[in-house]
């Protein structure tokens, strides 16, 4: 089967891919599948074409300036991703657009091409006045009716979450009866857990640990919709004869570029700034070791289509304390590999943690469940569940 994902918004990082884009292809590719990937070029040296891995090839196509835009520009050049998606690529079996951008720049190339559409979101707009949307900037015109027509017009909608699944139906008008929930998984070989004798994750990387009391982690982009902030306030209400220390794994988008300075005037004011540390965007490999080494992970985000850094770190054997919101329900198990928030009032959350923290035996027993509920979650088997709605489609 020959599949096109098109993700319109290039970052120049592996094509402005998200992680479960990815992970997603390389998964189909290993079934014997091949995937095309097509992104917008955000560099000038980005290649036309590169191969990822056997079965896996990311395209680069002018869209816009060849320079990182923020989500509230790309939008302005759809048309001219379709086009280059059009000629890029041959007609393909299926096209599966992520984001709602790529799915109006790709619906029209598959009907030229006679190709069922699949349509994935990853976010959807926030309804007006909401509390996510506090913060955020405005939303582009075309968003909200750009959503509603590709998730009406596409032969299927794949949701990574039942609380995703209702949302695309509820506000974007899916019809139920093609909306397919298709769960990420998780890579277990790196995300896992402490071996003996390995020594934790320390900043700088080459200096011995210095923080008694260890650390725990957020790591998301630098916005409001994360929600670090709350992280920040949590720490701040803490007994100091407990308190850990605060790492803080992400960087700002374009978008936000003042947001990072309004977090560290607010560690000042909290009187935390020997005990917070920013340490910017993460490669995968050393997120798995901050994840491994934190004695838990603080998810605080207004809103998640499913939370894949708390699956993360329950394949890392690190308990999370994670707002509940959207599919961040559905990742962490309640009272068993962590604990859901609905209060977003800091002297909660830090009595949240002071229970982790203090409970003896505690976070040793929800890291062992947090593992086995991990294994629930495969990357093979989320492309044979892929595989099975192409297929479907095909069929009919």
């Amino acid at each position: 089967m020959h599949t096109s994902p098109a993700a319109l918004p290039g970052t120049g990082d592996a094509g402005g891919m998200n992680v479960v884009e990815r992970c997603q292809a390389d998964a189909l590719a290993r079934l014997g599948h091949q995937v095309e990937l097509v992104t917008r070029r955000s560099h000038p040296d980005d290649p036309d074409e590169v191969e990822l891995m056997p079965g896996v090839v990311l395209h680069h196509v002018n869209a816009g300036p060849q320079t990182p835009l923020p989500k509230s520009a790309i939008d302005d050049h759809i048309e001219e991703f379709s086009a280059g998606l059009a000629a890029r690529c041959g007609p393909a079996d299926i096209i599966h657009s992520h984001h709602w951008m790529s799915g109006v720049a790709a619906l029209p190339v598959a009907r030229a091409w006679g190709v069922p559409h699949v349509q994935s979101f990853h976010s959807v707009a926030a309804l007006p006045g909401s509390p996510l949307s506090a913060g955020e900037p405005p939303e582009s015109p075309r968003r909200v009716p750009g959503e509603a027509l590709v998730a009406r017009e596409s032969q299927a909608v794949v949701a990574i979450s039942a609380a995703e699944a209702q949302t695309v139906i509820d506000r974007c008008g899916a019809d139920a009866e093609r909306v397919q929930i298709v769960s990420p998984g998780v890579d277990r070989e790196l995300f896992r857990p402490l071996a003996p004798g390995e020594r934790r994750w320390s900043w700088p990387a080459e200096s011995p640990e210095t923080w008694p009391l260890g650390y725990v982690l957020v790591a998301a982009r630098l916005e409001p919709l994360k929600g670090p902030d709350l992280a920040i306030q949590a720490l701040a209400n803490l007994d100091p004869e407990i308190r850990p220390h605060l790492v803080v794994a992400g960087d700002a988008s374009a978008a936000f570029a003042s947001y990072e300075q309004e977090l560290h005037q607010l560690v000042t004011e909290s009187g935390l700034v020997s005990q917070v540390t920013f340490v910017g965007a993460q490669q995968r490999p050393e997120l798995a070791r901050l994840l491994r080494g934190a004695r838990v992970v603080l998810v605080p985000s207004h809103s998640e289509t499913f939370g894949l850094i708390a699956l993360e770190a329950a394949a890392s054997g690190t308990p999370v304390i994670a707002a509940s919101a959207g599919g961040l329900r559905e990742a962490v198990a309640h009272g068993v590999t962590g604990q859901l928030m609905d209060s977003r009032r800091g002297e909660d959350w830090a009595l949240a943690l002071t229970r982790l923290l203090m409970v003896p035996g505690l976070l040793e027993r929800m890291s062992k469940v947090s593992r086995v509920h991990a294994r629930r979650f495969d990357w093979g088997w989320t492309a044979h569940r892929l595989a099975a709605v192409y297929r479907g489609l095909l069929d009919a």
